[in-house]
């Protein structure tokens, strides 16, 4: 069976005033892991396709092969998610200075992303509702995350992230990585002990799995991006209870997990009936 590069999921989208039930179109990633000669090297969270290119091009910005003619067989499990290459060029010393490690889809290789969900640091979001926003909050929120960074203007290159209230930017940063500006948005939280869970992350960059799980660690249950979500974001959304929102442009933007707390939305059931009723069709 060949790896899906996207799936569709029902959206509540929001354009000039209106709110419509759609299907969209969601890309996929998923965790693949490469294993050299029988043992497993690493995990890398990618989208499923060219997983051949991937491997090959992998191990050779590793070091671990020189040119694609040092591999003796490469083969995929796909429904499995694995990657087996068998190398003459893996040996003793190779294996003593690497340990198996994941690497994300972020930017910079190394991070434990997909894992993050089995930590028990990664608390499902309590029931009930600590904060709400309304349609207008969220693009007034966004407007002034994107106005405010000054580097962005400057140079084009970095994203930015932000803790918001419903009224205005609590804190921001930015960073080439998307990872990394997160990270310098939770290490000022923890050493400040700031109160989280009524708060809400902003963010310029795409919902993958990893920054979902990210933003579910430092504690929000709302993440705001002017990108999109991958599928198992979306998944990971809803085991946790949180509200993710994208393709936040202008005045429109599609909210795919916890609509509830989306002031202008309808009542949950009825919000639940309709896409449902989507995924039927």
């Amino acid at each position: 069976m060949k790896l899906q590069t996207e799936c569709q999921e029902p959206v509540i989208r929001y354009r000039q005033g209106s709110i419509t039930y759609e299907q969209d179109s969601i890309v996929t990633e998923r965790p693949v892991t490469l294993v050299i000669n029988g043992e497993e090297f690493v995990t890398l969270v990618c989208t499923p396709e060219y997983l051949e290119d991937l491997a090959v091009g992998f191990l050779a910005s590793e070091g671990i092969i020189r040119e694609a003619g040092d591999i003796r067989d490469l083969w995929i499990q796909e429904d499995e998610g694995y990657i087996h290459v068998s190398t003459d060029r893996w040996n003793d010393l190779q294996r003593s200075l690497y340990a198996k490690r994941y690497s994300t889809s972020c930017c910079g290789g190394g991070r434990l992303g997909y894992v993050y969900v089995n930590d028990a640091r990664t608390a499902k979001i309590k029931d009930g509702i600590h904060v709400s926003l309304s349609f207008a909050d969220i693009f007034r929120l966004m407007d002034k995350m994107q106005d405010g960074s000054e580097l962005f203007h400057r140079t084009g290159g970095v994203h930015s992230a932000a803790v918001c209230d419903s009224r205005d930017i609590v804190l921001a940063r930015c960073d080439i990585g998307r990872h990394n500006a997160l990270d310098k948005i939770y290490g000022h939280c923890l050493r400040r002990q700031m109160v989280l869970s009524d708060k809400i992350i902003a963010f310029t960059g795409r919902i993958s799995s990893e920054i979902l799980l990210k933003a579910a660690k430092i504690g929000c249950e709302i993440i705001l991006s002017k990108s999109a979500p991958t599928a198992l974001a979306l998944e990971l959304a809803r085991q946790l209870n949180m509200t993710t929102v994208g393709f936040i442009r202008q005045d429109s933007c599609n909210v795919y997990t916890g609509a509830e707390r989306i002031t202008d939305c309808e009542p949950a059931q009825v919000m639940t009936a309709r896409l449902n009723n989507l995924l039927k069709e």
